[in-house]
């Protein structure tokens, strides 16, 4: 199977996807991890997009297409991938669908992870976690047992990333709207999208995902 898992920051795609490499032995092609380990090996691609970033520009859409033929092409046949932020954009989409027929592959699945955003800036702006061990807890659904205090490690320092804002967590929803929504349509089309509360606690979330992948 080869699935595409869309929703907007903080919607919980990396948590379904690393779960699904866990239960199903897939893949996971995200392409900012992929562009960060092109770039440290040295592969032709990765010197490519060093180049442009050094320069202070933005690494086009046919860098980052061979980057992730370049990393199908070292996966077994069988073996399937998440793609993980991409396709973001039309064009990238119509690029995805000729790298996959180009390796004999096809996608199985679009999931969306749907939001409700006001939830989702309360889900986002709640969170920090433990400086020490890096204990996750959250305002409203995760406080520590004893105030100012680690469950995990007894810690009394604790941290919040400095993008998780409304106002962050708001433009970040307003270009997934504009720039990756619009994608869904052609994957409509096709019939192969399917929608997940992503709102709905991690453990519900998996298996509707799970339910969906069985069905191929």
């Amino acid at each position: 199977m080869n699935i595409i898992l869309l929703g907007p920051p903080g919607a919980g795609k990396g948590t379904q996807a690393q779960r699904l490499v866990d239960s199903f032995g897939m893949k996971q092609l995200s392409t900012g991890d992929m562009l960060r380990a092109a770039v440290k090996a040295g592969t032709p691609v990765g010197l490519q997009a060093k180049a442009v970033m050094e320069a202070g520009g933005l690494v086009s859409d046919d860098i980052v297409s061979a980057l992730i033929g370049e990393e199908l092409d070292q996966m077994p046949g069988d073996q399937g991938a998440i793609f993980d932020g991409y396709p973001r954009t039309a064009p990238q989409a119509a690029s995805l669908e000729t790298i996959l027929a180009a390796r004999g592959r096809a996608l199985s699945h679009v999931i969306e992870l749907a939001v409700d955003e006001d939830a989702l800036v309360e889900r986002i702006t709640g969170r920090f976690t433990c400086a020490s061990c890096g204990k996750g807890y959250h305002d409203r659904f995760e406080q520590p047992a004893v105030a100012g205090t680690c469950d995990r490690c007894g810690g009394h320092e604790f941290k919040r990333r400095p993008d998780d804002n409304e106002a962050t967590v708001r433009t970040r929803m307003a270009e997934y709207r504009t720039k990756t929504a619009p994608i869904l349509p052609i994957y409509e089309a096709r019939g192969i999208v399917a929608r997940v509360d992503g709102m709905a606690a991690m453990d519900t979330v998996t298996a509707a995902i799970a339910e969906i992948l069985a069905q191929a």
